[in-house]
């Protein structure tokens, strides 16, 4: 039969057979140039007003502020040459480098953070970022430094200040037309590169940053390419075309550590990836409902067996060893299955859901191999209590929209840590953090326990008062978490000076190529 068939066609299905793909003859990346992966599109340049990684990343390649991440994912002076902290942790001095400029040759001083936060803040502007910078009081200029005055002492803030969104941006170029700075080509930036092309869905292309006070960076030039598709993103990373991607598909480890020794990078991340409930869907609203979902879920077996790729089963959203807190277990936790499934029935059925009546609902995740895996598992877990959860999965814009919206019942999400505080992990519940409390979880006790939590000054108590205002959190559970992240990522042999770490922070003015 294969004998017979036309030529174009069987030479079309012998590579099939064989595995070839576009891929698998891309051409190498440029000497002079890195190519990295994303595995979203970044929604936009403005990071004060966009939260997802992918623009994040980005931003943080452009945009510098009083600190920095180093390779390390330590946290280190950026346009700041250094800092000091008042006896009472409450006043924070950065004095600024020297001759400092953006891109365009306007001057970088004291204003620019001043008026930044001040836009950061500004309900106009609508930050999904302004909770996370509470424990800021007051931004000002003295001379030729930058003075953050806090509410109550914070030893995390020169992480915080690393954030782009308290980077040092052009708002000089906002007039009363709008926001024209996101618009230039190249973009006038104040870190170690500017954009000066993006072709949405393709690649966006960052180059040296003339202006930039630690002047060239050793990579002249690097191109950000959007991949969804972790395995088509594998097959450009193996057929050469890529220099780093952010992720893989989990389910390829082995072949990976077969085939591309040297390659894989697996380390701890500080992130919780968890499901999360619409508490306005009448479904959800109701706590029992909630905990009984929750108390049905194998994490263990999820987070080991069907990973398989290092991740820690959850029971709460704040990663072991952050702020010096143990992961949150619920009494439950170590129960018998039979125990646990029993109480869920139980649970179940005073809120009035049974044979009779099930509950059912979807399941709703982004497009991603590993999602739709664990949301397989989640349907077949619950389906012994008479749930009916079916899948709905779209790409990520859309679905991170439709959280936005709240249409939805249950829903992946997570979070990846700005900073390595609890809080930070805590503050996207409270009820006033806006558009990102997907879940709509709003509970004046949660709010108080974390306000406490975040105004003690003593490390020990601040720790209890996390793990306090966490346990409300789960006991009011409108999440559902799942594990606790890993980073994961493709190294090329040519790039050099890439140092895993919790942050998963790998900017690329600290890479170099072998043999530039």
């Amino acid at each position: 039969m294969i004998r017979a068939l036309p030529l174009p066609l069987l030479l079309a299905l012998l590579a099939l057979l064989v595995g070839c793909t576009q891929a698998d003859r891309a051409a190498p990346p440029p000497p002079d140039r890195l190519i990295r992966i994303a595995d979203d599109e970044a929604k936009g340049l403005d990071p004060q007003k966009l939260s997802d990684l992918a623009t994040l990343r980005i931003a943080a390649e452009q945009f510098e502020g009083l600190t920095r991440f180093s390779a390390a994912g330590t946290v280190e002076p950026g346009l700041a040459s250094g800092w000091r902290v008042s006896p009472d942790g409450r006043t924070w001095r950065f004095p600024l480098r020297r001759a400092l400029r953006f891109a365009d040759g306007v001057a970088i001083g004291p204003e620019t953070f001043v008026r930044g936060f001040a836009r950061l803040l500004d309900p106009a502007t609508a930050s999904p970022h302004a909770v996370l910078f509470a424990p800021i009081a007051a931004v000002r200029g003295e001379a030729d430094a930058v003075i953050v005055r806090l509410r109550a002492p914070f030893p995390a803030l020169p992480e915080l200040l690393a954030h782009p969104a308290m980077a040092a941006l052009p708002l000089h170029r906002i007039d009363a037309a709008g926001d024209r700075w996101t618009a230039d080509r190249p973009i006038v930036a104040s870190g170690a590169y500017r954009l000066v092309a993006w072709a949405p869905h393709d690649r966006l292309t960052l180059a040296a940053n003339p202006a930039w006070h630690d002047g060239r960076p050793a990579i002249p030039a690097v191109e950000w390419r959007p991949m969804e598709d972790r395995l088509a993103a594998l097959r450009l990373f193996r057929a050469g075309g890529a220099d780093l991607t952010g992720d893989f598909p989990a389910s390829r480890l082995p072949w990976l550590r077969a085939n591309l020794p040297g390659a894989v990078h697996i380390a701890p991340y500080r992130g919780a990836y968890y499901f999360v409930f619409n508490l306005h869907d009448p479904k959800f609203a109701d706590v029992r409902v909630r905990r009984a979902l929750n108390m049905a879920v194998e994490r263990r077996w999820i987070a080991g067996p069907l990973m398989a790729i290092g991740t820690q089963p959850a029971w709460g959203v704040i990663p072991p060893g952050t702020g010096g807190l143990p992961d949150y277990r619920p009494d439950w936790a170590d129960w018998p299955r039979a125990r646990r499934m029993a109480a869920a029935r139980a649970l179940l059925a005073a809120a009035g859901y049974g044979p009779g009546h099930p509950l059912s609902f979807d399941i709703r995740f982004n497009s991603d191999a590993d999602h739709r895996r664990v949301s397989i598992a989640l349907a077949a877990m619950w389906r012994p209590l008479g749930v009916e959860a079916r899948l709905l999965n779209s790409e990520s814009a859309l679905h991170f929209a439709a959280l936005r919206r709240r249409e939805f019942g249950i829903a992946r999400s997570g979070w990846i840590a700005d900073i390595a505080a609890p809080e930070n992990f805590l503050a996207v519940h409270r009820s006033d953090a806006g558009a990102i409390n997907y879940s709509g979880h709003a509970d004046p006790r949660y709010d108080t326990a974390l306000a406490a939590a975040a105004a003690e000054p003593d490390s020990a108590a601040r720790a209890i008062g996390m793990r306090r205002a966490e346990t409300i959190l789960m006991e009011n559970a409108p999440v559902l978490p799942i594990y606790y992240y890993v980073s994961r990522a493709l190294v090329a042999r040519r790039v050099v000076g890439w140092r895993d770490n919790p942050a998963n922070v790998h900017p690329s003015r600290t890479l170099t190529l072998a043999g530039r």
